[in-house]
């Protein structure tokens, strides 16, 4: 382990535009480092829910977590909505803008906020690149078709197409992805029938063009199956896939013939007359939210000689343009309509500065919150003498089939570390509850929430026994609900008289556990993700910085 003293030497990080920034962190007032290491534990969408039977967490037999409620330091957060840059509290949490906030330490506005506002006030279509766009070919439009904002909001696509018909554009196809996931499923045909209703108004040649449901069209992430996107891809820019006479007709087929599926697994479709991309055409994607489009943009991006996700096949050369920019250090896209947050001063870049070494790991589906998102939106080391950074390979299968995922491999690498005695501050997310989640089964997510606990209770052995700190929270919830309710917090039912399963966020708080460290300590009951980062700064013996939302420490009584 670093002393205290050694973590404030001068930081030999390579120069950046805040290199004159003070980067020192000061001695904390009344806290000590421990002995040991610092462990920050994210349980992916296991939020603090209603107890009964439609909540997995309190369905499973987690020891651990009933240990850690009942003797830790705990408290509840906030991680949804205003909580976490998002417009309203009735809007759900999510893993992306979770980790900026307990990487940032503060709440910025994010995607939704800026999207809104450069609509409301017009600024997005006085653009030079909204006209550039406006005056190709075909209009384009690409995105999840849904009201989750979490990744999109269908009324950034309808804004997007009367602006378009007012600025004089005579020829528009949208190619819809299709949620089930952060909004209920089933509900493809609300909002495709919303969708058409505008589309039909406008009376000119504005249709859809193709679909598919996001797990299996277009919307992979962290490269964890390109096959996704080639689907994508076929259908968008070659129009290659199975015919319908309209999107309407392709959803209400594929659920006939498998019955329960999942809006999001609905396979690909295309609407005749087939309209593929074609050079001089304009492409828009609007969703907000990066993860699950960055590989899209470098399909329509990256260059033939450094592309190699799958053989694109015939590549259009066009105007392609993210609503906002992706990945800031990739400049993906290289050009975009509105300006994403600013993420500054994170967490991260005050251990690093201050030579506090850290490592994080989770598996693929979740490698790049501990990362990219959890250093706000930043790609690759901040300082990598500093740092350690494990990627987990997931497996190719659908989570319900495989409820443990990695979770096992995670924590043995996580004990790896601890041991080793080289690290001050670990941070490790287990997406366990979230992915399992999100597939709306409930027997696959208890034993996903059981995975989690058996692992958990591991990692806190070995944090304990190494004489660290081990924190516990959440981003969102997920797991915490299983079912829809209605307005009074009844179930709802389908027409078989079968619950049914919620596939999305909630806006339940999350729980924060703390275990080991210095005794006399208290915590406050309020505070949202973002306190996060003060409360481990001070774990470790630091005071954080005056721009930070507070630690959750409260003062002891003298």
């Amino acid at each position: 382990m670093h002393s205290d003293a050694a973590a404030l030497t001068p930081n030999p990080v390579e120069a950046t535009s805040q290199s004159m920034f003070d980067w020192t962190l000061a001695p904390h007032p009344f806290l000590k480092a421990p002995n040991g290491p610092l462990v920050l534990v994210v349980m992916d969408g296991m939020g603090v829910g209603p107890q009964d039977d439609g909540n997995a967490i309190w369905l499973a037999n987690t020891p651990v977590l009933d240990r850690l409620h009942q003797t830790s330091l705990r408290t509840t957060l906030g991680a949804h909505g205003q909580y976490v840059g998002l417009p309203t509290n009735q809007d759900m949490g999510n893993s992306e803008v979770g980790h900026n906030a307990l990487g940032a330490g503060r709440v910025f506005d994010q995607g939704a906020i800026l999207v809104n506002s450069a609509i409301e006030t017009g600024a997005l279509f006085r653009s030079d690149l909204w006209r550039q766009l406006m005056s190709g070919g075909t209009l384009h439009l690409i995105g999840l078709l849904s009201d989750g904002n979490v990744h999109s909001h269908e009324k950034h696509l309808h804004a997007l197409l009367r602006a378009a018909h007012a600025d004089g554009v005579r020829r528009a196809r949208v190619h819809v992805l299709l949620d089930g996931r952060d909004v209920p499923d089933p509900s493809a045909l609300v909002y495709v029938d919303r969708l058409e209703a505008l589309l039909t108004s406008l009376k000119t040649d504005y249709r859809i063009a193709s679909g598919g449901g996001r797990m299996v069209t277009t919307m992979d992430r962290y490269e964890a199956d390109w096959s996704i996107v080639e689907r994508g891809w076929n259908a968008h820019v070659h129009g290659q896939a199975r015919r319908f006479p309209s999107a309407r007709e392709a959803i209400e087929t594929y659920r006939s013939e498998q019955s329960g599926i999942s809006d999001q697994y609905l396979p690909p479709f295309v609407v005749d007359p087939i309209s593929p991309i074609q050079d001089g055409d304009s492409v828009i994607c609007f969703n907000f939210r990066g993860d699950r489009v960055i590989e899209l943009s470098r399909a329509f991006e990256e260059a033939k000689e450094q592309f190699s996700g799958f053989e694109r096949g015939r590549c259009p050369t066009i105007q392609y343009a993210g609503i906002v920019q992706y990945d800031g250090d990739l400049h993906l896209p290289t050009r975009y309509l509105v300006e994403p947050p600013a993420i500054d001063q994170t967490f991260g870049e005050y251990l690093a500065y201050n030579r506090v070494t850290q490592w994080a790991c989770s598996e693929t589906q979740k490698y790049g919150h501990v990362t990219y998102f959890w250093n706000g939106n930043r790609s690759g080391y901040i300082d990598k003498t500093t740092e350690t950074y494990l990627e987990i390979l997931s497996d190719v299968v659908p989570f319900d089939q495989a409820p443990r995922m990695k979770a096992k491999e995670i924590t043995d690498a996580a004990i790896q570390t601890i041991e080793s005695g080289t690290t001050r501050f670990l941070r490790l997310n287990y997406p366990n509850g979230d992915m399992v989640g999100h597939t709306g089964n409930l027997d696959a997510t208890v034993k996903a929430v059981e995975a989690v606990d058996v692992n958990l209770g591991r990692l806190m052995q070995a944090t304990l026994a190494a004489k660290g700190v081990l924190m516990v929270t959440a981003d969102h919830g997920n797991a915490d609900e299983m079912f829809l309710r209605d307005e009074s917090g009844v179930f709802l039912q389908s027409e078989n008289n079968q619950r049914r399963a919620r596939t999305s966020h909630t806006c339940n708080p999350v729980p924060l556990y703390i275990a080991g460290g210095q005794a006399g300590l208290r915590l406050t009951h309020s505070g949202g993700l973002a306190n996060v980062a003060a409360t481990a700064l001070a774990l470790l013996g630091y005071q954080a910085p005056a721009e930070y939302e507070p630690s959750l420490f409260v003062e002891p009584i003298p």
